[in-house]
């Protein structure tokens, strides 16, 4: 038997899917990311420890942010015409609106993905090229090491539109970038 996919999974053109069609599809998975014109799915089941993670280091960042920094979760960012993926943490410069579907790359100072087996080459390999060729300044990716997180951080270098490290942070990141950040890293996955 031949299984039929749903008319939404067909692209509208093409070349393939383009940023803004995650907003007009109505029957799209929740947390689907959009890479290069494909379509992503996120259909693993979450390990408590990752939501601990993004939960928490959301709390941390949003109790140190100043006035005119936002922090968001799992909310997409439109990098460039066919590619909208979904970092698990966003800090940028935009004011809360409700209707809000996804932030653009310019409003967005800091993204970090929280690894997981399932995200494993896209979070090391693939965002990370995506972030820094959009011009996101700071991106940091959080590695379990024995249920410990490990925050490794890049800063952007403006003339190869590449990330550098910054470092590797384990039991307390202390940062001046985006802005001032003291937290304990064990604190966040218990």
């Amino acid at each position: 038997m031949n299984a039929t996919l749903p008319e939404w999974m067909y692209p509208p053109r093409p070349s393939g899917w383009e940023a803004d069609d995650l907003d007009l599809v109505p029957d799209l998975p929740r947390h689907t990311e959009l890479i290069d014109g494909a379509l992503i799915f996120m259909v693993s089941p979450q390990r408590s420890w990752h939501g601990s993670v993004i939960r928490r280091l959301a709390t941390a960042l949003e109790d140190q942010a100043p006035a005119g920094q936002s922090v968001g979760t799992r909310m997409s960012v439109k990098l460039d015409r066919r590619s909208r993926p979904e970092p698990d943490v966003i800090v940028g410069t935009v004011l809360y609106d409700p209707e809000r579907t996804c932030f653009l790359a310019d409003q967005v100072s800091l993204v970090v993905e929280v690894v997981s087996d399932e995200s494993l080459e896209r979070d090391r390999q693939i965002k990370p090229f995506k972030y820094a060729g959009a011009g996101i300044r700071h991106f940091w990716r959080i590695e379990d090491e024995d249920l410990m997180p490990v925050v490794h951080s890049y800063e952007l270098d403006e003339v190869t539109k590449t990330y550098v490290p910054t470092g590797i942070h384990r039991n307390k990141l202390t940062s001046s970038v985006p802005f001032p950040i003291e937290i304990d890293l064990g604190k966040l996955s218990r």
